[in-house]
């Protein structure tokens, strides 16, 4: 293991986080919320202080980087600033216990949106602004940003492409460009262009600035904490129907962007995945439509709470117009079903992902057709293009670690004695990274009531859906630690 890599790595994200705390520290100053300031302040001094240790110890670091750093130096380097990213909740009080403040920031960070906090509307809008700014960081990776703004040279290869492939969402990742520097840089620029945009219209529908940019931040990074206490509710119809728009645009691939730029619209036109997780909104938002038939008023306001919550739900994103809770059961269950198959590879969004989802649904369609033709060859094909067999294979070991989490982690939480909905909505919605389930956890409570245990369990569970589960159960292998 290259430890000094490790280190070396740790201390320049560290040092990035610092520099993020500085907006939230400003806005503290600016509301006079000197608590809140103190403690930005003194949290920005002690990670820089523990990242330039870390980057000392990494003196003269050789350059061999394989996949098992990268799995590992991402795993770490998510927990290490959760462990620092949560001080300013524990320090200025407004979260004082750690494992709660700790459970906020790493929802935060992975972009889950689950909170502790009854309600949000009491903290002061410093702490606000960096619960929803760290949506923002989470959402592309901050090892992505890392990569698109350090600069390295031709012996970082190694490290550019293990990094990109272990925190990318996604069954694999791809290079938009032939240098993966440069893919991660044209990654961030769509990224900050469409969060640009958002902004700008939410803005233009009357939000208040500091409103648009904690909503932009939530729906860029697919995140949803919300600086009301209704989320979304409170907020006119026009700017509801914008987040739902730009939720479901952060929820595609993004290089179909690049694709559109390039002007290859056949491309994304006929792009599998597209097809598909557009379709399945489409189907859920009409299924639920019909499904809410006199729950509301008037059809206008019933397809726009269902285009929402669906939009909300398949990309991971977790804010919501209304107490979808109280829906009919019918409408619950492709609600829960959304929640499994979540938004595309590539994008913000978590959740089993579309592209996972096809290639399983392909790879069912292949196997039956052996059965039935047991001497003719079969492959998989995506897009015209025939699917690499390891590609099927990490798939379905992918697939066999989701169901033994979300077992083994439901079990755990039962020993809190609340409702099997509650407990096994909680372990979805914070394994495929969406916040809000169903019961006491639904879009109207919180996670307040678990034990410490339960919320160390699900914090896991967070970091595993965020950064496709191989990180962390590296970090917990011993074979990852041997000598090779």
């Amino acid at each position: 293991m290259n430890y000094k890599m490790l280190s070396r790595i740790n201390g320049e994200i560290l040092l990035m986080e610092a520099v993020f705390m500085i907006p939230p520290l400003i806005i503290s100053l600016h509301d006079g919320e000197h608590k809140a300031a103190t403690a930005f302040f003194y949290t920005i001094g002690i990670t820089i202080l523990v990242a330039l240790l870390l980057i000392a110890i990494s003196r003269r670091a050789h350059r061999r980087f394989y996949a098992r750093e990268g799995l590992v130096s991402t795993a770490i380097c998510w927990i290490v600033m959760s462990l620092l990213g949560c001080l300013p909740f524990c320090i200025s009080g407004e979260i004082p216990n750690f494992v709660d403040a700790f459970f906020e920031i790493v929802s935060g960070f992975t972009t889950t949106g689950a909170s502790i906090v009854p309600n949000v509307e009491v903290l002061s809008r410093g702490i606000l602004f960096w619960r929803s700014f760290s949506h923002w960081v989470g959402g592309m990776g901050v090892l992505v940003f890392l990569l698109a703004i350090v600069p390295t040279s031709g012996r970082d290869s190694g490290f550019t492409l293990h990094i990109l492939r272990a925190e990318s969402p996604g069954p694999s990742v791809g290079k938009i460009v032939p240098k993966m520097k440069e893919t991660a840089k044209i990654l961030y620029i769509l990224y900050v262009i469409l969060t640009v945009a958002n902004i700008g219209f939410l803005m233009a529908g009357g939000m208040p600035v500091f409103d648009s940019f904690c909503t932009a931040f939530g729906t860029a990074g697919t995140g949803g904490f919300g600086v009301k206490a209704d989320s979304i509710a409170g907020y006119s119809p026009y700017l509801q129907n914008v987040t739902t728009v730009f939720m479901i645009l952060f929820g595609v691939n993004f290089s179909c962007y690049y694709l559109l730029i390039l002007k290859k619209f056949t491309a994304v036109l006929f792009d599998e995945e597209l097809h598909m997780y557009l379709g399945i909104i489409l189907g859920s938002v009409l299924l639920i439509t019909w499904n809410l038939h006199g729950f509301y008023p008037t059809i206008e306001e019933t397809l726009r709470h269902s285009f929402f919550q669906v939009g909300s739900i398949i990309t991971t994103t977790g804010y919501a117009t209304t107490d979808f809770d109280k829906w009919p059961s019918f409408s619950k269950a492709i609600l829960l079903a959304l929640m499994v198959i979540g938004a595309s590879a590539g994008s913000t969004g978590g959740g089993l992902k579309c592209a996972r989802f096809l290639l399983l649904m392909k790879g069912l369609h292949r196997n039956i057709r052996h059965v039935l033709n047991p001497q003719r060859v079969q492959l998989v094909r995506v897009n015209g293009h025939t699917v690499d067999e390891q590609v099927i294979t990490n798939t379905n070991s992918y697939l066999a670690a989701y169901m033994v989490i979300i077992i083994v982690s439901t079990l755990i939480l039962s020993l809190d004695e609340f409702s099997f909905e509650t407990n096994f909505s909680a372990v979805l919605c914070t394994f495929n990274n969406i916040g809000p389930g169903f019961g006491l956890v639904g879009p109207t409570g919180n996670f307040s009531q678990y034990s410490s245990l339960s919320k160390l369990i699900i914090c896991f569970n967070m970091l595993a859906g965020r950064l496709e589960i191989f990180p962390m159960l590296a970090l917990c292998s011993r074979s990852t630690w041997k000598r090779l």
